[in-house]
Order: structure tokens, then sequence, then C-alpha cells
């Protein structure tokens, strides 16, 4: 079906329309070929769908770049994106992640391209893009910030931690889904004792492609620097206690609504355990706002160049 459609498309714009690629979309002679095509083949040709199949052809002039593992409901959602790089990095990650349609276009909603960017160094985002996310060290695996709309809790006027925790797991796939690849769910409010007193972590995860612990710990507001003394505790535990042969460092992740850069710098400053900060959101991130803060982070980038 992909390879149909790619060839009707080049039939448009290379016979049709002569070349001209900057044919109206609304022209005539695309209604006839819808009208034409639906009375001669039936379902699957109506207007929306075969402007698609022209911008297809447009987009991907060479058929041997199309992805054979994607679907054509993939492709009409990429389609949509109009930046080259983020179009690139969700096919990418499409077919790497195995993403069905309605994983794409969570993640396309969500921004993940932008997050991820935003999360890494700059020099980074081209490879992104033609490589999807990559997983080396840890750091791979962080976003800023982390959506959570999934879990229903912009409904209620008051939330507490173990709310937002039950509603994670009880998300789990969609969880696991934000949080990105190789992340396995081990269990919540995972419980140690030590002289006598027992601590607990919200969320442990084990992170196949890291081949370590990830200790996720939850905070409703903002975080403090206490939360950076006590999931170095944690971490230091599982390190000594949890950590079996192949077992590589323990990861911690402190995800709170809000975080004071000065404050984390200083808590985080001498902790050589593998110990990261990031910020949660329980909606979906406003467009313009992360496309601005995108184009001045590649703006930056270029000057620096």
């Amino acid at each position: 079906m992909v390879q149909t459609y790619w060839e009707i498309g080049r039939q448009i714009v290379e016979y049709e329309q002569k070349g001209n690629e900057r044919a109206e979309y609304g022209t005539e002679l695309l209604k006839r070929l819808s009208r034409d095509l639906t009375e001669r083949y039936g379902k699957g040709f109506g207007k929306s769908n075969i402007f698609a199949m022209r911008r297809f052809f447009l987009l991907y002039p060479k058929f041997q770049t199309v992805s054979g593992k994607l679907t054509w409901s993939h492709y009409v959602e990429l389609l949509k994106v109009d930046d080259p790089l983020e179009r690139s990095f969700y096919e990418k990650e499409s077919e790497q992640s195995h993403w069905g349609v309605r994983e794409l276009k969570r993640q396309m909603d969500s921004m993940l391209f932008q997050r991820l960017a935003l999360s890494t160094d700059k020099n980074e985002v081209a490879r992104l893009a033609s490589d999807g996310q990559v997983i080396e060290k840890p750091e791979d695996i962080l976003k800023d910030p982390y959506v959570f709309e999934f879990t229903g809790l912009p409904q209620m006027p008051v939330y507490k931690e173990g709310d937002l925790e039950a509603a994670l797991v009880n998300n789990l796939s969609q969880f696991l889904l934000e949080l990105g690849k190789g992340f396995a769910f081990v269990g919540r409010q995972q419980t140690f004792t030590i002289d006598g007193r027992t601590y607990k972590i919200d969320l442990v995860f084990y992170h196949r492609i890291l081949k370590c612990f990830v200790l996720i710990d939850l905070k409703r507001g903002e975080i403090q620097h206490e939360d950076i003394g006590q999931m170095n505790f944690y971490l230091n535990y599982y390190r000594a206690e949890m950590n079996t042969e192949g077992d590589t460092e323990p990861i911690g992740i402190i995800l709170g609504s809000k975080s004071n850069k000065l404050t984390m710098q200083y808590a985080l400053q001498g902790i050589s355990n593998q110990l990261f900060v990031s910020r949660y959101q329980l909606y979906l991130p406003e467009r313009e706002q992360l496309e601005a803060e995108f184009q001045r982070f590649l703006n930056g980038a270029s000057h620096a160049e």
C-alpha cells in the first residue's frame, strides 16, 4: 500500500501536474483524481488522502528512503511534521521502538523530539534526527520536562505524591512509553531496612540497555536539597546491596513539579553517584512555547559554532 500510494503521488506530480511541485492543493485536478480513483477502486482515495500521496512523494522523492516497517497510517502522521529533522526522528523512533500509530501520535503531541533535544548536547541534535534516541550513557535517558498527561490528575484540584505514583503505575504502558527505550518495571514502594529502620523508594526500574537499576523519587511540589541526600543514600544502598555481577552503577532521578537551579547545583555538587533532577508536568506542552525555546537552543548552537 505504501509503495502504491507513493507511486500515485509520483504520477500526480510528474505527469498530472507536469512536475510543478508548487501546484495548489485545492485544484480541480486533485478533486477529479480523487473522484475518478474512488469510482474505480473504492475506498482509500478521498481528497485528503490524495493530497497526502502527493506530499508523500514530494518529501520522499526516492522510494528507497521509505521505511518498509511503517504503515501508510504512520506516514500520514509523519507528513504533518514540516521540520525535516523532527520528521526524521519520529520516523526512526517509530521503526526502532515499534510504535503503533497511537504511540506515534502521542509522542508527537508531547513534542518528544524537542524535549530530548533540549535535554542533550546541542551538537547531538543532528544525530538525534538521523539515528533516533541512542542510549549510551545515563544522560541519554533524561527528559526535561517529563509529560504525564495520561494520569488524569489535572482534573483533580489537589493530589498527593501517592496519587501521582498510583496513577503512573496504573497507566504503566503509557508511563514506560514516556520514560523511553530500555525501561523494565521492577516495582513501587520498594523497601529495605537498615538498623531497624525501613526505607521506601517510590519506583524502581531496571534499564536493560545501560544494565542498571533506575530509582525514581516523586515530589508533588518543588524539589528540596534534602531530597538529593535521600536519593544519594538510596543509590549507595543499591550499589552495595542490590547490584549483582554485570550491573553498572544505579541511576537516581528525582522528579518534581519545579526546582531551583542554583539550589540543585549546590545540592548535587560533589556527589559521585549518577543522580539527576528533572521536572514533570501533567499536561501536554504548549507547542508555541516549546518551539520558541527549541529555536533559541538551535540559534545558540549556531552562534557557538
